[in-house]
């Protein structure tokens, strides 16, 4: 079966460079868009976490 990749509506038109995830049998996949083949995946709870955690501002520090 082929995955249905979606990315942000944040990665602008051009598509490059973008994160993407899919879902696959509750397990959440995502890939880089310029290495498509690279892959890790991840459980429904523990990606919804991640994506709260961003939202919260948890990470920022991680950005310079």
């Amino acid at each position: 079966m082929e995955l249905k990749w979606q990315k942000s509506s944040f990665s602008g038109a051009g598509g490059e460079n973008c994160v993407e995830i899919a879902e696959q049998g509750g397990t959440i996949i995502i890939r880089e868009s310029d290495t498509p083949n690279a892959r890790t995946s991840t459980s429904r709870s523990k990606f919804a976490a991640l994506i709260k955690g961003v939202q919260a501002g948890k990470f920022d520090h991680f950005a310079g």
